[in-house]
């Protein structure tokens, strides 16, 4: 995607804000639930938290600016396996967000419409926002631009709506409502309202799951946008709520209490208003999934941890098959539940709070293991220490007040993790399988031979992918530590050592030694190690991945020192791996 085709900060803001500012649709009323008059508190103690975490986000994807969101910091500090889990968590989540947030938006427009279908118009929702991603992510910005701006003005009519209420009727019920004692402690309330209200910022990770398809240094003002919109929009709505409708009535209409609100303050039209404007923004919350999910799994297939054929890209730059393969999974999930989404809500809960932990985990690993790596801004540790626990301290919060949401949670979880495992040690199934076979076929010699070829064919396919690892030809023990990484996380059975050299310069002949003996410690990967007369650059990198048809993210680096001239976005995707 070209530079004047990426996203400008409106438009990036539109994708994931309709994700996260839909949540006063619903965040309002758990926070009331669960804390009552004091929810406004806990919507502010909610917002600090995402203020510590646009610091973690902003140095975490600013150092490594590629999509992926926690799986692509994980990958480049830490294992395969570790980046996989992290990735699981995120496609939950994404799930879990399009399939409620459609059938919630039915659900909202069917109090317009009464005789809707539920079930049969949230598919319809699915289809249509699968066909709207696969036209490409400008065709889906402008029609998330047109319901953000929707949104954010109808939410500013009820406000003022609101004001105007209060001004002709008073404030009685806002003092009547504060006289209420709190059932059980002020602590014990804070804690579950927070808990619960930590949900108003699910979408926020979303931004750096698609930051490639953004305008250089947009990133961090949608993260800015999206913390603005929260601290402003989800406390106002909850003390406005309670200055208006009795605590009684708020548990009784949780479900669409902004609709109600509107209703009480301005009648029937402003209630439709609202139901319309939660249909069209909880309608923009599946398409950020869509939009999310499609540049993860994408750079998952990159690295071979999905099957390459999910890569093959339409004409405008989406890629189909990974957006059909989410459509099924969205679409499965609702017939099998019947339209019943509750415990859905267990999944989307669990799986989005535990991604922004792998997130402040990531930046942690970050600090500690890519410390020379250029970043535009830095989250100091114990930043990264509260977010961590705020997130934590919710995760817990949400799994009392809903023990069952973990088990749900681990049926949805378990499964996932055993598929993308099986996918990353293919090679050694495809070897347990290649032996099984031939002692079954034993004496099916014809049948033990073709499925010999075939299954072997498929394992030299994996293995014919060469790997690349520019190196200074000054430290084995760095060369060491690359071949184990690629040997525990990696399918290949050749990597080459590349040297970029100035011109009258040579590699000396006690490294060539000791990469013979490296050679000799690995025999299973062939080390090809090539010398080039030039300068490392991202023009290097580019001819290097055309002349030996190698993808920049199977090339690896170490990690660059405050010298380095360029940014680890301009490198096209090479990993760091040390």
């Amino acid at each position: 995607m070209s530079v004047n085709k990426k996203l400008s900060q409106f438009s990036a803001t539109a994708i994931s804000g309709n994700d996260i500012t839909s949540s006063c649709l619903y965040v309002s009323a758990l926070s009331i639930f669960y804390a009552g008059q004091y929810a406004f508190i806990t919507l502010i103690l909610v917002s600090a938290v995402l203020f510590l975490f646009r610091k973690i986000y902003g140095e975490a994807v600013g150092a490594l600016p590629l999509n992926g969101g926690a799986y692509n910091i994980l990958l480049n500090t830490t294992s395969k396996t570790n980046a996989s889990v992290a990735a699981c968590l995120t496609i939950l989540s994404y799930m879990a967000t399009a399939v409620i947030s459609a059938s919630e938006g039915m659900h909202y427009l069917s109090t317009i419409i009464p005789w809707l279908p539920v079930i049969t118009a949230t598919l319809v929702l699915l289809t249509l926002f699968l066909i709207l991603s696969i036209l490409g992510i400008t065709e889906s910005a402008k029609v998330a631009s047109l319901i953000f701006v929707f949104h954010l003005t109808s939410l500013a009519i009820l406000i003022i709506s609101v004001f105007w209420y209060l001004t002709a009727n008073g404030t009685s019920i806002f003092f009547e409502n504060f006289s209420l004692p709190v059932e059980g402690s002020i602590t014990s309330a804070l804690f579950f309202g927070f808990s619960a209200a930590m949900l108003g910022i699910s979408g926020f990770e979303s931004s750096a799951n698609f930051v490639e398809e953004q305008r250089p240094g947009v990133f961090p003002k949608t993260l800015r946008n999206m913390w603005i919109a929260v601290t402003v929009i989800n406390p106002l709505i909850a003390i406005l709520a309670i200055a208006v409708i009795p605590l009684a009535q708020v548990g009784e209409n949780k479900e669409s209490l902004l609709s109600f609100l509107g209703n009480q303050t301005a009648g029937t039209w402003l209630s439709w208003l609202i139901s319309l404007d939660a249909f069209l923004v909880l309608s923009g919350a599946v398409l950020t999934s869509f939009v999310g999910v499609g540049g993860l799994m994408k750079r998952m297939s990159l690295d071979r941890i999905l099957p390459q054929l999910l890569l093959k890209e339409s004409k405008t730059g989406s890629a189909p098959r990974i957006l059909i393969v989410f459509f099924i999974l969205c679409v499965s999930i609702l017939l099998i539940t019947e339209g019943e989404l509750e415990e859905l809500a267990g999944v989307y809960t669990i799986s989005f709070l535990a991604v922004m932990a792998y997130f402040a985990v990531g930046n942690i690993l970050l600090k500690i293991k890519r410390s020379r790596l250029p970043r535009p801004e830095y989250a100091s540790p114990i930043t990264v220490v509260l977010g961590l626990v705020g997130v934590t301290v919710a995760l817990y919060g949400n799994i009392r007040i809903h023990p069952d949401y973990l088990v749900v949670f681990l049926q949805y979880f378990v499964p996932s993790v055993i598929l993308i495992y099986a996918l990353m040690n293919r090679n050694t199934l495809l070897e347990y399988l290649l032996t099984i076979l031939k002692s079954i076929f034993d004496e099916m010699r014809k049948v033990s031979l073709l499925s010999h070829i075939k299954i072997k064919a498929v394992l030299n396919r994996l293995h014919a992918q060469e790997f690349v690892f520019f190196s200074k030809a000054d430290d084995i023990s760095i060369l060491n530590k690359v071949m184990i990484y690629v040997q525990e996380n990696e399918i290949t059975g050749k990597i080459k050592i590349v040297t970029i050299l100035q011109e009258g310069n040579f590699v000396s002949e006690s490294f060539l030694s000791d990469l013979e003996v490296l050679d000799r410690m690995y025999p299973s990967i062939k080390i090809d190690f090539i010398t080039r007369v030039g300068t490392f650059s991202p023009e290097m990198i580019d001819q290097l991945s055309k002349e030996w048809n190698i993808p920049k993210n199977f090339m690896f680096i170490s990690v660059p020192g405050n010298r380095f001239p360029y940014k680890i976005s301009e490198l096209g995707g090479v990993r760091l791996i040390m």
